[in-house]
């Protein structure tokens, strides 16, 4: 309970009226002595009058507040979350109201002030956006009434639990549902190429059209038709996917609001759910985290929802990669060939470990290493130099970048594949190069 500013302006006024009459009085000027106990008369009812409003307040009832939320949000995006309060009161009252929002969720609009009105459910609003992945708790929502007299304020804390949990940006893999699929890839930047050669599924058998290849001849059945008849093939449709996912300390990286391992968990989604619509079947193991998870490979597009709920209270640590250790981990439950898509930010010291690794996964799974690239250092290098921080600033970059080059031609020499992006286009890329490969039948 605190003094409302009407309680603290009746005060500063009397209390002021009082210290001129005594300072008067102190300077021998005469002063009525009714003055003087009209005043003091004014604030000891002022006090009374405080005391009486304080214990009215006390007594008043709480009003009941319900909180209508999402029971998911999507990660960076707004969202609203509406409050009802209601009152036994016989007269409209106006509180200010502020919920208690927990940390790493932002928000807009509190706290909120309202006039309640008696007999009514009164409905008010803010905005939220999550700043973080995870389960949240809503406990309390904040209410301050004005006492009756409006000398007081008192706060009233109620018990209004909620529960949300922040996924990753699925609002956007979700989005593309609504347009032509090869249109949605086309705006998020990936680029299919031509097929080469034949898949190794077949389909049908049909007429000889021009455009075909002869070895697509079925001499049998054109034999039996007396005519030409082709065989026609289509992509394989019964392939998997796995994602090993860092988790560990050099994914914390962060270029803008989302850190590099949430552009790499996006990006797992993003080339999820194209896999899973080409009925590909899809897994993730992580590695380097405080529990490692392991999800089998599985088809349906419910396997996106799946996937979701797995890993949207996954998070980077501090910890060192082991790329051996992860191998192990993968090799041991997964059996089948799969397409293995390695996750991570490479560094010099990875050189050894991560070959040796690369090399036991590649003796059963077609692996390819998907490796970070910090903003700040394509920044770097294409800003003016003007000053010696700048220069040396440049020069490092420059550096670092060249060796991180080698270090991939060193991979790629070995048969390892490599892909190199920033982490808001890594998405994309992963798409890219899947489709190719997959139009190829190189998996």
């Amino acid at each position: 309970m605190k003094p409302t500013r009407l309680l603290l302006i009746w005060l500063a006024m009397l209390l002021a009226i009082g210290i001129v009459l005594g300072a008067l009085r102190a300077l021998d000027i005469a002063v009525p002595s009714s003055l003087l106990a009209i005043n003091w008369g004014l604030l000891l009812a002022l006090l009374a009058l405080a005391i009486i409003d304080a214990i009215r307040l006390k007594r008043l009832p709480s009003p009941r507040a319900q909180r209508q939320m999402p029971g998911s949000l999507a990660l960076g995006r707004w969202g609203e979350v509406r409050l009802d309060i209601e009152h036994d009161f016989a007269q409209p009252l106006n509180v200010h109201i502020f919920d208690h929002v927990p940390h790493g969720l932002d928000f807009e609009q509190l706290p909120l002030s309202a006039e309640l009105q008696p007999g009514q459910q009164s409905q008010i609003g803010y905005r939220l956006r999550p700043l973080k992945r995870g389960h949240f708790t809503f406990e309390h929502c904040e209410i301050r009434l004005p006492s009756p007299m409006g000398l007081w304020s008192g706060k009233r804390l109620l018990n209004v639990v909620d529960n949300t949990r922040v996924y990753p940006d699925f609002a956007r893999l979700y989005g593309g549902q609504l347009l032509a699929v090869d249109n949605w890839l086309s705006q998020l930047g990936v680029r299919q190429r031509q097929r080469r050669g034949l898949g190794l599924e077949f389909h049908q058998l049909r007429e000889f059209r021009e455009g075909d290849s002869l070895r697509q001849i079925d001499w049998k059945a054109t034999a039996r038709q007396r005519t030409p008849i082709a065989r026609e093939y289509q992509d394989e449709r019964d392939q998997q996917i796995i994602f090993m996912l860092d988790c560990g300390r050099r994914m914390r990286s962060q270029d803008d609001e989302l850190s590099h391992f949430d552009h790499a968990l996006n990006a797992c989604l993003l080339l999820s759910y194209v896999a899973l619509r080409q009925g590909d079947a899809v897994g993730l193991s992580t590695f380097a985290s405080h529990q490692p998870r392991f999800l089998a490979p599985v088809k349906g597009t419910g396997q996106l929802n799946v996937l979701l709920n797995s890993v949207y209270d996954l998070d980077s640590t501090q910890r060192t990669a082991d790329y051996q250790a992860a191998a192990n981990q993968l090799l041991a439950k997964q059996k089948r060939r799969a397409l293995v898509i390695l996750v991570t930010n490479l560094r010099d010291e990875d050189d050894e470990d991560l070959l040796t690794a690369v090399k036991r996964l590649s003796a059963q799974h077609r692996v390819l290493v998907a490796s970070l690239r910090e903003n700040v250092l394509d920044e770097i290098r294409q800003r003016p130099v003007q000053t010696l921080d700048e220069g040396l600033a440049y020069c490092g970059a420059v550096n670092y970048l060249n060796a991180s080059a080698q270090r991939h031609e060193q991979l790629s020499a070995h048969g390892v594949a490599v892909l190199q992006a920033r982490p808001g286009e890594l998405g994309a890329e992963l798409v890219t190069r899947y489709l190719s490969w997959k139009k190829a039948a190189a998996f």
